[in-house]
């Protein structure tokens, strides 16, 4: 019976790992249409990567489901599935972050201030953070989900020097106020997306210890 468990949570290990990439490639084509120019083609890969991501949070679901149903999962078990099924709720949203990001790209194609800014450097750390929070949960990993958790600062810096730098821009060129506001929308898009992968490495944590354990350092169960 153990042995049957063990193969459907390696089961959801492969297919958590499968949803991670989904999410890594759908922000990865965002942000490239966002700095380099949409593509009709470019567009409809983020919005059918989304859609299989729709599909591959119902089919981790319904292995969830199967696990706590069908097994007789112990403590440090249900933690790992439950944790699971939090995540994927947060990689949904991802997705869907990353088509929001697809939809404003058209409105800065010919943007120069896109490139003055820290956007691209931003993309990469989300992207890294969303990359190590599904690791440390694959590998059982805790230092990796709390730098995970960590680095979402160096996320938040990133956005505020966005946002000033942009606000600067508004006041010296308010002609151009819209592009510049859809450009912050986009950096408010990267950093939510900072917010759901650190949430995934919270998950982690509570899966490993069984307690979520704050930024202060304080144990919470």
């Amino acid at each position: 019976m153990r042995n049957k468990f063990d193969e459907q949570l390696e089961t959801l290990n492969r297919e958590m790992i499968n949803m991670g990439e989904l999410c890594e490639h759908a922000i990865e084509t965002a942000i490239k249409m966002a700095m380099d120019g949409a593509s009709i083609e470019m567009k409809q890969d983020v919005l059918d990567t989304d859609s299989e991501i729709d599909r591959k949070e119902r089919e981790i679901e319904n292995i969830c489901m199967k696990l706590l149903l069908r097994q007789q999962p112990v403590a440090r078990d249900l933690r790992v599935i439950s944790s699971a099924l939090k995540m994927i709720s947060d990689m949904e949203r991802i997705g869907d972050q990353a088509s929001d990001i697809v939809e404003l790209a058209d409105y800065i194609k010919n943007s120069k201030a896109k490139h003055k800014i820290h956007l691209s450097e931003m993309a990469k750390e989300v992207i890294k953070m969303v990359t190590q929070s599904i690791d440390s949960f694959v590998n059982n990993d805790l230092y990796m989900a709390r730098s995970v958790i960590i680095s979402d600062d160096v996320v938040d810096n990133y956005f505020y020097d966005i946002k000033m730098k942009l606000i600067d821009l508004i006041g010296t060129d308010p002609q151009s106020g819209e592009e510049y506001v859809d450009i912050l929308m986009i950096a408010k898009y990267l950093e939510r997306i900072g917010d759901h992968a650190t949430n995934i490495a919270g998950w982690v944590e509570y899966s490993i210890l069984g307690k979520h354990v704050d930024n202060a350092g304080e144990e919470s169960n």
